[in-house]
């Protein structure tokens, strides 16, 4: 294997590194939306209302 393969596959070995960080990220947010700010379960919802005021971030 010559040095621009090698180049070539840490590129893209990056590349769907990121890819990847990415879609791990969005699938939790989108957890975290639905699940907590949507959640019926009182104890749950009422813990992430409490750590948005905390953290001084508005969500009404």
């Amino acid at each position: 294997m010559s040095i621009n393969q090698n180049t070539a596959n840490s590129a893209a070995s990056a590349k769907t590194a990121s890819f990847a960080q990415s879609l791990t990220a969005i699938v939790l947010g989108l957890f975290v939306v639905g699940f907590v700010g949507f959640s019926h379960v009182e104890a749950v919802h009422n813990a992430a209302h409490d750590t948005r005021h905390a953290n001084a971030f508005p969500c009404h």
